[in-house]
């Protein structure tokens, strides 16, 4: 028995955890080192990628090389996002932010482009949905992520350009006060990634849907997918709720924001589709 598309599925579904891991654990490290382990990474995933869905690719079947190809768009996201692993979070302090400004724009700039290979991975694979009659699922979450898709522009250019240029004014100013219109931008930035997040696991649920109609998902790994973005936008719905004098009053809302989050499960969602694009039952 061939163990290549085992190993090659392990791998790609290890990615997005080891990176939130790393990423979160030992914090920022040189370019030097995490650049070349991040191209490997890449390299490696496109490997695994190919080694699943190879059947897929190269399939006389136009429906299964278009739902291999959109379920590429959304893997390529998460292979971008793995350099976070040496990136590490978001720096906590405004010297750590321009210190770092070169990295951060990198960050956002691989931000902005994950929105545009979602939503070209969905568009690819709702074609396919479309004709096999998911139809009012398919077009329902497409037509979300298209409105997902401006709103996640706007929020990562924010934080891309307009909060570290306002972060770089307030340390060459030495007080570290903070500018008085930043206070109301961000708290508008936030309200615009609240419907940027929820839509995008709207749209998460009704692909996954669409794909359990059309008979390419089976019952459970599309529940699987409709549950947690489901959990997702309840617990970001009622935060207002949350006990405010707790220690984790935060939880789970701020997990569920980080925009990454919602990109992960749609990667997750695209391995899933290349196996079953391919055949591979492994």
């Amino acid at each position: 028995m061939d163990r290549r598309p085992i190993l090659s599925y392990a791998y790609l579904c290890a990615i997005p955890v080891l990176t939130f891991v790393l990423a979160f654990t030992t914090g920022h490290i040189s370019y030097k080192l995490y650049v070349p382990i991040w191209l490997v990474n890449v390299g490696v995933m496109s490997l695994a990628v190919w080694t699943i869905g190879k059947n897929a690719f190269t399939s006389t079947s136009t429906d299964k090389r278009q739902l291999a190809w959109g379920a590429c768009f959304l893997v390529l996201p998460v292979a971008l996002l793995s350099i976070l692993f040496g990136m590490g979070a978001p720096p906590g302090t405004l010297k750590e932010w321009v210190d770092t400004a070169t990295e951060q724009k990198v960050r956002f700039d691989i931000l902005l482009a994950d929105g545009i290979l979602v939503a070209l991975g969905l568009s690819l694979i709702r074609l396919v949905l479309q004709g096999k009659g998911g139809l009012l699922l398919t077009q329902l979450g497409y037509t979300a992520v298209l409105i997902a898709i401006p709103l996640f522009f706007i929020n990562t250019s924010f934080w891309h350009s307009f909060a570290l240029e306002s972060y770089k004014i307030r340390v060459a100013s030495g007080s570290g006060r903070q500018l008085e219109w930043f206070a109301p931008a961000a708290q508008q930035i936030w309200v615009i990634t609240i419907g940027q997040v929820l839509l995008t696991y709207f749209s998460a649920a009704m692909f996954a849907g669409a794909l359990r109609q059309t008979g390419i998902f089976q019952r459970m790994p599309a529940a699987i997918y409709i549950a947690f973005s489901v959990i997702a936008m309840v617990s970001i719905l009622l935060f207002p709720l949350y006990p405010g004098a707790t220690a984790f009053s935060g939880f789970p809302y701020y997990p569920f924001m980080i925009p990454a989050v919602p990109i992960m499960v749609l990667y997750y969602l695209g391995v899933n589709l290349l196996k079953r694009a391919a055949g591979n039952q492994s």
